[in-house]
């Protein structure tokens, strides 16, 4: 019973790492009506840009901060204007394709131009563990779980207890609503891609210890946050966080009960599982959207 809670302790961790990047899916689809395909690499290169910034000899929090910055104008500002934008009247596909291509080519860009071999990444916590009531936990599950916790805590904050955070939420609901009770549409989608950007950032920080760094770890981490997303449901921010503990802790149980070559398979049958009960997801609801 003790290596049960230990694991479901350690998924729960997991899970809410995946759910941040999920989370970032689906801000982007309520308000942009964007899926963003290239979501793992938005993972995957906070972690490059930490990496170098260690190696110019900044510690890891100045490097964290500095690839957060880099992260909300590049992957923030710079990929809604500069690949967004200009697809948003062609229609959802072209959004889709636009970002598979970005994808392809941000690997292809990290592999040429730094390199194709896995890269430790140091942890922000402890490796070290403590007993609790004979459980073994480690202080870096628990301080993945904190960390990632109050992320998604100050998130809900932002959309339910602030005037930006209500209007983005309109903006999510009816775009052309919220355009005419005066709202700012523009930014607030604009804010929409700054929060993924750090989202991203942050999960980067939190996963690469264990992910390591290479250049196509974002495919791995993309395909789960997005499972996550679809799972928890793709209109409701906070099923995303369901789906992203879910996802954690049944691949965690997985892998120990039945055999590890089973663990990367649990997202794609709980994913298949749940749509064919509940098309629109855990906590989604059917809605009719205009964009």
């Amino acid at each position: 019973m003790t290596d049960f809670f230990q694991l479901l302790i350690s998924g729960i961790a997991t899970g809410s790492i995946y759910a941040m990047a999920a989370l970032g899916f689906t801000l982007l689809w309520q308000a942009a009506g964007t899926i963003n395909f290239a979501q793992g690499e938005f993972v995957m290169l906070p972690a490059f840009a930490m990496l170098i910034g260690i190696a110019a000899g900044l510690p890891l929090w100045l490097a964290f901060v500095v690839a957060v910055a880099i992260s909300v104008l590049v992957l923030g500002a710079g990929f809604k204007r500069l690949v967004v934008d200009p697809m948003r009247g062609s229609g959802v596909v072209a959004v889709v394709v636009a970002t598979l291509g970005l994808s392809i080519g941000l690997k292809s860009f990290v592999k040429a131009g730094y390199s194709a071999e896995p890269h430790p990444f140091p942890s922000v916590f402890s490796e070290e563990v403590f007993k609790l009531a004979g459980v073994t936990i480690s202080y870096s599950d628990v301080g993945a779980l904190v960390f990632a916790g109050l992320m998604v805590l100050g998130l809900q904050m932002l959309l339910n207890k602030t005037i930006t955070g209500r209007a983005m939420q309109a903006v999510a609901q009816n775009t052309f609503a919220a355009e005419a009770l005066g709202i700012n549409v523009k930014r607030m989608i604009l804010y929409t891609f700054g929060i993924n950007a750090i989202l991203v950032a942050v999960t980067a920080l939190l996963i690469t210890p264990t992910y390591l760094a290479k250049f196509d770890m974002g495919d791995n981490i993309g395909l789960k946050a997005f499972f996550a997303a679809i799972i928890g449901g793709f209109n409701n921010s906070r099923g995303a966080l369901l789906g992203g503990v879910l996802v954690g802790v049944l691949e965690n149980l997985a892998g120990a009960y039945l055999t590890p070559s089973y663990k990367d398979g649990v997202a794609l049958v709980l994913f298949l599982a749940v749509i064919l009960v509940k098309p629109d997801g855990l906590l989604g609801t059917p809605q009719e959207r205009k964009v």
